[in-house]
């Protein structure tokens, strides 16, 4: 019986060299931070609200289920989506789905400049991506996944719009890195 990492590559695995199996996958690496602040704001919110209670002597089994309700809902909005990427697929998972996208088969690039940037990944397969362009600012090998899977689809064809949103991204990924190679040498 193999383990889930022979997945990809075993004796009988037939398309281990396919674009599924090319290398291991890499996942966003601050995401179980940005999970613990949305744990810690919706436990604050929590706290406040049955202080304010308990202050003012209204502390009621039925308020105290209201307060937590509320905090829950909150955690929900906040909770952050875990974006990971391997050969040729990128994936956000939030709370309850993953939405997946082949790289290789994208046809679709948008950069949605709204309140909160988004950047939107469509393939020929109807996979559907959304996610922060940050989190690929942060991390720059799930940019390189993307990049590599985007460039097989430009070369492909398969790619129709979206060259320019992957320049913009790329410019910004370039210049983090740089930003934080001379951060990291003291040469800022």
């Amino acid at each position: 019986m193999g383990r889930r990492d022979d997945a990809c590559g075993g004796p009988l695995d037939a398309h281990a060299d396919g674009p599924d199996c090319a290398g291991e996958g890499t996942n966003d690496h601050e995401w179980t931070q940005e999970l613990w602040s949305s744990v810690r704001c919706a436990g604050v919110l929590l706290v406040l609200l049955l202080l304010v209670d308990w202050g003012s002597g209204r502390l009621a089994l039925w308020r105290a289920a209201l307060w937590l309700a509320l905090a829950g809902l909150l955690f929900v909005v906040l909770y952050p989506a875990r974006v990971s990427a391997g050969g040729n697929w990128l994936a956000s998972r939030r709370l309850l789905r993953e939405h997946r996208v082949r790289t290789d088969l994208l046809v679709s690039v948008r950069y949605l400049d709204t309140i909160s940037p988004r950047l939107l990944l469509r393939d020929a397969l109807g996979g559907r991506v959304e996610i922060d362009p940050e989190v690929l600012m942060r991390n720059p090998q799930l940019w390189f996944r993307l990049e590599q899977g985007a460039r097989k689809a430009a070369g492909d064809g398969s790619l129709l719009c979206g060259a320019t949103a992957l320049r913009h991204i790329s410019r910004r990924v370039d210049r983090e890195t740089a930003r934080a190679v001379f951060k990291a040498s003291g040469l800022d």
